[in-house]
């Protein structure tokens, strides 16, 4: 093994640590992806605040495709936007966080409609905590230049600490979770559970779709 390639290898172990709950990814991590279920007992943790909720937006009308490069974020008629199911289910995975007893301190969002959309129906109590956020827009129209600050955004936002007592709310897309650590949230409406570690660093515990609701609040 020469010394460039030994290198290469210490880098990435410092770069990913495995944990007895899961994956602690930090920029410049390449450890393959591996999805697994959010359990009664992680739900149980995230009531006591601490974690930051990555939810990707309601189901969409995915016969109309964004207006890429011209999108105007404030023309929905130029993106793809929720369906009717998909504003059901976005306010449905409100209620279900209400129903688990899960608090919500804050919530980001992606200035796009669909995401902007499915924030307001879940979420329609806390309009004075909610941001939209350039930096969450949808990356997979984006040039690996342009999506720098999107990554940088999302990386921060998913590892600053949270208070004890409250979560973050992230709405946001599927492409931007695969951009940061190789995860392409599906299906739509599926709410990813991390635990922020600070200095870019955050640690991947679950996942919820939505027909696993039902399930966990048994």
């Amino acid at each position: 093994m020469t010394r460039h390639s030994l290198l290469i290898r210490i880098l990435a172990a410092c770069a990913t640590v495995l944990t007895a709950t899961g994956i602690v990814w930090a920029q410049g991590a390449e450890t393959a992806f591996v999805e697994k279920m959010v359990t009664p007992e992680l739900l149980t943790e995230l009531r006591k605040g601490g974690y930051v909720l990555y939810m990707r937006h309601g189901t969409t009308d995915n016969s109309r495709a964004d207006r890429a490069p011209s999108v105007d974020l404030n023309d929905c008629s130029t993106q793809r936007v929720l369906n009717d199911e998909g504003r059901k289910l976005s306010a449905a995975i409100g209620q279900e966080l209400v129903k688990a007893r899960i608090p919500v301190g804050e919530v980001f969002f992606s200035p796009l409609c669909r995401a902007r959309e499915s924030a307001e129906l879940a979420f329609p109590a806390m309009k004075g905590k909610m941001h939209s956020d350039l930096n969450l827009a949808y990356s997979a129209n984006l040039t690996a230049e342009e999506k720098k600050p999107v990554l940088a955004a999302t990386r921060k936002l998913v590892s600053a600490p949270v208070a004890p007592g409250t979560n973050r709310v992230l709405v946001a897309h599927a492409p931007n979770m695969a951009d940061l650590m190789g995860y392409f949230v599906k299906p739509e409406g599926t709410v990813v559970v991390l635990r922020p570690l600070g200095q870019d660093r955050f640690e991947y515990l679950g996942s919820i779709p939505p027909t696993l609701w039902a399930t966990l609040l048994k």
